[in-house]
Parts: C-alpha cells; sequence; structure tokens
C-alpha cells in the first residue's frame, strides 16, 4: 500500500534499453513513477507525450520521470522512436511491481470491472518517501498536474 511519507517498495527494473533501474540509486532527486496500461495506445500515448513535452521544466526541479508498463524493452524502443519520447520506460511484465503500488487490480471500464492496470502515478521526494499518490489519473493534462504539484511540494 502506498502511502505520503513512507517508503515506496523498492524495485529494479529494466529499462527501455535492458538497464537496471533501481529505485534505491535514485535518492537524492524527485522521481515521477507513472504508471500505464500499454504502450502505444491513445491514452498512454497522450500522457507519454505530455510528460516528454515537459522534461525540461521537470528537470529544472530536479525531477526523473520514469513511466512503467507490462510491455518488453523491443516494445519501449518502437514507442519511444515513434514519438520522440523523452522519458524512460520501465519493463514489468508481471505486474508486480505494478501491484505493488497499487497500480494494477480491479478496476471498472466502462461500467464493467476488469483486472488490469490502473494508470496512476507516484511522486517521490528526494528522502525516498512518498510525497503524493494519484490513485487514478486521466491520461490528458497529468504530467501538468504532477508538475504543479512537485512545484509546491519544492516550495
Amino acid at each position: 500500500m502506498i502511502e505520503v511519507g513512507k517508503s515506496p517498495p523498492a524495485f529494479t527494473l529494466k529499462d527501455q534499453d535492458g538497464k537496471s533501474v533501481r529505485l534505491r540509486a535514485l535518492a537524492g532527486q524527485w522521481v515521477v513513477l507513472y504508471f500505464y496500461p500499454r504502450d502505444d495506445t491513445p491514452g498512454c500515448t497522450i500522457e507519454a507525450c505530455d510528460f516528454s513535452a515537459g522534461v525540461r521544466q521537470f528537470r529544472k526541479l530536479d525531477a526523473l520521470i520514469l513511466g512503467c508498463s507490462a510491455d518488453d524493452a523491443a516494445s519501449h524502443t518502437r514507442f519511444i522512436r515513434k514519438h520522440k519520447l523523452r522519458v524512460t520506460l520501465l519493463c514489468d511484465p508481471n505486474h508486480g511491481v505494478m501491484a505493488k503500488y497499487g497500480a494494477y487490480g480491479e478496476k471498472t471500464l466502462y461500467g464493467k470491472k476488469t483486472v488490469g492496470v490502473i494508470r496512476s502515478t507516484v511522486l517521490i521526494g528526494p528522502d525516498g518517501k512518498v510525497a503524493h499518490h494519484w490513485k487514478r489519473a486521466r491520461a490528458k493534462g497529468h504530467a501538468g498536474q504532477v508538475r504543479q504539484r512537485l512545484e509546491e511540494l519544492r516550495g
């Protein structure tokens, strides 16, 4: 369970280049960890492009943006190239990390209950603690909401 002020679950996942990304190694900077259902789908593309468009502002705020889905590295690479994305994408093929972060489970889609990836975001502070958690996010405009909250938290 993700709680503001608590440490998030530790993880090590491969990125689009096959490199291991370990959460603990990112201490000392802000981390935007967003979970999304699938590469190159309409909502996920909007969200990834919005985060990419704002990457300079996030960097000025000392924040690293990590997207996470169940897609493999080859899919992530195609998605990045096709849309000229400027974010790091992580692979969680078995949904293990997503489940620990509350980003995989039962959800309602078009009035029907289903199990899948829940679009959500966790903002982790330089101290390694959860600073904010969006349990459910909409793709459009979400990157701006995250950036605004980060600006507020940084003062």
